[in-house]
């Protein structure tokens, strides 16, 4: 009989990879009934990752780990469901694990409950990769380059793509242009705005501080934060942008929605643009201008790469990843 794995699961409950992770680390933001349903589906398949017990049996758990501090959106759910494909191909189960506490994720790591682990967005420091690397644990960074010598990432091109992206608005005549960042110190927000500066900088234009708005990834904090802009803007007499940068494509929804409720559209007014090409983003309305992210093939890179590490090749290079601008109609010349 076929190793029941976590995709079972999500299949057989209805819901995504991510979902089943969330339900199954108890974060709450999983509804009753459809955690209910999740826990329906695991005992009905009998379901249960048992990584000691295969551990003690060979050696090996054969699983990843996925270890984050969020799945939340979209963007998680595609990167999950791909990660898990991938890894079940090289004869892998995926878990997630879902901590922002550094402690609990290095002694998960050190405790052998994986074989490899994937590191998103996570508080590893570069004590703790001196750590895994003399204890010959596999890693792979998904989030970020790092500057220690001996690990090995593949990211995604962030800063080439705020670059592109502005560059795109400046030759569309934009010349105010505004940044709505997700969460502060983050590696893929930073670099899309150091992308943002440098396209404006080589074009002699400015950014003012006041043109960089908190939206932390997410629609509702977008929403509030640009809605809070405009209503400032008109107390201060801010100079209002003619575009803005949204951090990823759902805060550019946020973005959108905080217009139109002051009376703003989009592109009439102001144009608006995102980074990750998420599926609703072509359907949105108006249909989101984006930097196409390659999730998947992001996500065939991180465990091939993983693979091959714990199959014992040492010094892979990292990878880095283009996006590709998609031009739809959210933005328009002036």
């Amino acid at each position: 009989m076929a190793k029941v794995t976590i995709r079972d699961v999500a299949r057989e409950a209805g819901v995504s990879i991510a979902t089943v992770s969330k339900a199954l680390n108890n974060v709450n933001v999983v509804k009753p009934s459809t955690k209910q349903r999740i826990l329906d589906a695991v005992k009905k398949l009998d379901y249960s990752p048992n990584l000691i017990g295969k551990q003690l049996k060979s050696g090996s758990t054969q699983t990843i780990g996925l270890f984050t501090s969020s799945v939340t959106g979209p963007y998680f759910s595609m990167l999950i469901d791909a990660l898990a494909n991938f890894s079940e191909k090289h004869g892998y189960e995926l878990n997630v694990f879902i901590s922002s506490d550094r402690e609990k994720i290095i002694n998960t790591i050190r405790g052998r409950l994986v074989d490899g682990a994937l590191l998103f967005d996570t508080v590893v420091a570069n004590e703790d990769i001196e750590f895994l690397n003399s204890e010959h644990i596999s890693s792979v960074f998904l989030d970020r380059k790092t500057s220690h010598l001996n690990t090995t990432s593949v990211v995604f091109d962030s800063f080439k793509a705020g670059y592109d992206i502005t560059n795109y608005l400046i030759n569309l005549g934009h010349k105010q242009i505004a940044y709505i960042a997700g969460y502060k110190g983050v590696y893929d927000s930073e670099q899309r705005l150091l992308g943002v500066k440098q396209a404006l900088f080589e074009h002699g234009l400015s950014f003012p501080p006041y043109y960089r708005l908190e939206g932390m990834f997410e629609q509702e904090a977008a929403y509030n934060a640009v809605l809070s802009f405009l209503r400032s803007s008109r107390v201060q007499s801010y100079e209002l942008p003619t575009a803005f940068v949204a951090g990823n494509d759902i805060s550019a929804i946020g973005a959108i929605k905080a217009l139109k409720h002051e009376g703003l559209m989009v592109p009439d007014d102001i144009s608006v643009v995102g980074f990750d090409d998420i599926d609703v983003s072509e359907y949105f309305n108006p249909p989101l201008t984006t930097i196409h992210n390659p999730i998947v093939a992001q996500a065939r890179a991180a465990v091939e790469m993983l693979v091959r590490l714990m199959d014992g090749e040492h010094d892979i290079p990292s990878k880095v990843l283009e996006g590709e601008l998609k031009m739809r109609q959210s933005a328009k010349s002036l």
